[in-house]
């Protein structure tokens, strides 16, 4: 649990096209904060991962989030999933965890990075890039596809 920060100018414009929806219906400012929400909420269903009692709420450019799930790695990749939207530069973690095994390291993508060299960095080797790749599904497609800003979790190898 805690407050882990992300590059707020970086992700998927999900926000941002609920903004631009917002503003042309002149929605309040309460139900844009709702359709918000509701885009938050379909960004954890669609990772298809255990979460009970799933709360989400948004102060600013900070979402929170709590609930129950049974692993580290599920609350990873929930945390990630929310904080690699743009628009966010922080998720404030509440969900507890069942079951705690070893947590993982998180990195933030640089210019230049590839998983390799990420793997290379951990691991010490950089064969064990799909790894990192399998960790951080569904977020990645495909083991090629990331960029600058975002943040990918790096399970330990003896979890």
């Amino acid at each position: 649990m805690g407050l882990f920060s992300f590059f707020k100018k970086a992700g998927s414009k999900a926000l941002v096209e609920e903004e631009k929806k917002a503003e042309k219906s002149h929605m309040a400012e309460e139900m844009v904060k709702k359709a918000k929400l509701s885009v938050f909420t379909s960004i954890v269903k669609s990772l298809d991962l255990p979460i009970e009692d799933l709360q989400l709420d948004l102060d600013g450019d900070t979402i929170i989030v709590a609930g129950t799930t049974d692993s580290h790695e599920n609350r990873e990749k929930i945390i990630l999933a929310l904080g690699n939207v743009n628009g966010i530069a922080a998720v404030d973690d509440r969900i507890y965890v069942d079951a705690p095994k070893v947590e993982s390291q998180f990195h933030t993508v640089e210019k230049g990075d590839t998983l390799g060299k990420i793997a290379k960095k951990y691991y010490g080797n950089a064969m064990k890039y799909p790894v990192i790749f399998e960790a951080n599904k569904p977020m990645l497609e495909h083991p090629d596809r990331i960029y600058p800003g975002q943040n990918l979790r790096i399970p330990s190898l003896e979890a």
